[in-house]
């Protein structure tokens, strides 16, 4: 059992005064009719003499933050999910019993207040407690008020705590559920149906990426958590759903750093009789729909760059932008032998199962043009090699038709020309198979049931995948993934289980 500090021994002499007086230490339920922020805009700009006329009143409840008591009459500031707001509380207001009860509230005890809204003589809007009602004892202390919660490490781990102290924080958080809701009523606006596919599946399909592993003891399965959304949504191409979207947690056990956490959301859209210029079109829109709707700006600050997401953006193909930084001409026809050569005079490792054309070109964007993509730029024309689920460029089929949206020198957006050639699928699983067996552990399986529905035939389409998280971090301007999750992946603390005792 953890040994309490001195202020928790005082905090639990305070619990036992309150029932004393035959109160419940955590509270029932409190009705309030008014939020901190709303009070405070309300009658912000009314002056001292107009007051004079105003007897509105309103029950709101938060948690304390700050107390400067003062014998018969104290202010406290107490916070709720709109931010703070003070009161003012005195004894012949509420009488000797309230303010007593008063008394023995701490920092970060929640309690309910109905009074009188008022004006201090520093112009700050209050409320004149009238009614003062204990909610809950806070048991621990807050972090230090003004160091505050600085360190990243306890700010994830403990998000609450992370939450109450930090406003930007709490601002992060609410932003990212009206930056979803917004991408859902532009969506839905353009006449797609939001879905929902599973997480499970018993075949590694969709994406290049490493899964997680579980296993399903009532069928004795082994199965993956999914590493993307793609072959489902588009079966419901096939069914005729024609525009559909998914936003869907999804897995991928690999490395973590500012812009990666294994379990992440993403979003894929599939339109049918779209293409590739259509997925630009709805990306840019999109993009530019939240910063105003959302943000009400077009310029944001993005790992250390000034973005600007308004106007027509960039479009260059792969291979013209690693001509213009390394004047080498990959549209040009070579063999693998001239491709290992550029790379090994480039100093670019090439592993086995990337000894062909297409992957020596990647490996070129991966070194030399990805970190210069400052600007939103949709980079198109991607080799066959690397996108087993794209359509042939029909005027060079070495290549595809996709996109990847780069921002800041990260990718933001994946988008296809989507293959429904189920012949022509067949082999590029084939291809992904040969792969695996040399050695690359995120090349896919043949999902042979997605290539008897290509048979039935889906209709011509654009399909793209957004990593949500990164779409977050862009418009709340946050250096870290984790600082965009609510409960990033983090090593449990060593002593976990003692504290759960507590």
């Amino acid at each position: 059992m953890r040994e309490l500090t001195e202020q928790e021994i005082v905090r639990r002499g305070k619990l036992e005064k309150i029932k004393e007086l035959g109160l419940d230490p955590f509270g029932q339920a409190f009705k309030r009719d008014g939020y901190a922020s709303e009070i405070k805009e309300k009658y912000k700009d009314i002056g001292h003499e107009e007051f004079e006329n105003i007897n509105d009143t309103y029950t709101v409840a938060g948690r304390i933050m700050f107390i400067r008591k003062m014998g018969k009459a104290s202010f406290f500031t107490i916070k709720d999910k709109t931010g703070p707001i003070q009161i003012y509380i005195s004894i012949n207001d509420v009488g000797e019993d309230s303010y007593n009860l008063f008394k023995t509230a701490d920092l970060g005890d929640i309690v309910g207040v109905y009074g009188k809204v008022m004006k201090t003589r520093t112009g700050e809007v209050t409320i004149k407690c009238l009614e003062y009602t204990h909610l809950v004892k806070a048991l621990r202390p807050l972090p230090e008020k003004f160091h505050g919660l600085v360190d990243k490490e306890v700010r994830y781990r403990k998000r609450y705590l992370d939450l109450i102290m930090n406003e930007e924080s709490m601002k992060v958080a609410f932003m990212r559920s009206r930056i979803i809701r917004c991408i859902q009523n532009f969506l839905d606006k353009k006449g797609f149906c939001e879905v929902e596919t599973p997480i499970l599946t018993s075949l590694l399909t969709g994406a290049s990426a490493r899964p997680f592993t579980t296993h399903h003891n009532t069928q004795d399965l082994d199965m993956y958590l999914r590493i993307a959304l793609e072959l489902n949504l588009k079966r419901l191409l096939v069914g005729g759903m024609e525009k559909v979207y998914e936003i869907g947690k999804t897995f991928r056990n690999e490395g973590m750093d500012p812009q990666h956490n294994p379990e992440f959301t993403l979003m894929e859209i599939y339109e049918a009789y779209s293409d590739l210029e259509g997925m630009m079109d709805l990306t840019e829109e999109m993009y530019q729909t939240i910063a105003k709707e959302v943000c009400g700006k077009m310029t944001f600050n993005y790992l250390g760059h000034e973005i600007n997401l308004d106007g027509k953006w960039k479009r260059v193909s792969m291979t013209d932008a690693i001509k213009e930084q390394t004047g080498i001409d990959f549209k040009k026809e070579m063999s693998v032998e001239e491709a290992l050569k550029l790379a090994e005079e480039h100093d670019i490792e090439v592993q086995e199962h990337e000894k062909t054309v297409g992957h020596i070109i990647n490996l070129f964007f991966e070194k030399y043009v990805e970190e210069t993509l400052i600007q939103p730029t949709f980079l198109y024309g991607h080799p066959i090699e690397i996108s087993p689920l794209t359509k042939k460029n029909p005027e060079d089929p070495r290549f595809v038709d996709r996109f990847e949206l780069f921002i800041s020198g990260h990718e933001c957006a994946n988008a296809y020309t989507e293959l429904n050639d189920p012949i022509d699928q067949l082999e590029r699983f084939e291809s992904q198979l040969k792969e695996k067996e040399l050695g690359n552990e995120e090349a896919n399986d043949i999902d042979y049931d997605f290539i008897e529905s290509l048979e039935y035939a889906m209709p011509p389409a654009g399909g793209i995948g957004y990593g949500i998280d990164r779409l977050v971090m862009l418009f709340t301007e946050q250096q870290s993934i984790r600082d965009v999750l609510l409960f990033p992946l983090m090593k449990p603390e060593n002593d976990n289980k003692l504290e759960k005792k507590d």
